[in-house]
């Protein structure tokens, strides 16, 4: 029976993929050839690393705060 699912699952999986990646994205394509998308690269790109220095900073403020309830 778990054969049978994961077969169907498998199958049902490569069709959704492969009907997937015979469309074309024509506002990616539109993008791309003006050169917004690296704007828009770049604007993920600063908020994930303002995301990641703020769980940083949050991390050693908790550190700090630790070492001081432990003494």
């Amino acid at each position: 029976m778990f054969r049978l699912i994961a077969s169907f699952v498998f199958l049902f999986s490569t069709q959704i993929l492969s009907a997937q990646n015979t469309q074309k994205v024509e506002m990616a394509d539109l993008m791309r050839a003006d050169g917004k998308i690296y704007v828009v690269v770049a604007t993920l790109l600063v908020i994930l690393l303002g995301f990641f220095w703020y769980l940083w900073q949050t991390d050693r403020k908790m550190t700090k705060l630790e070492k001081e309830l432990k003494h």
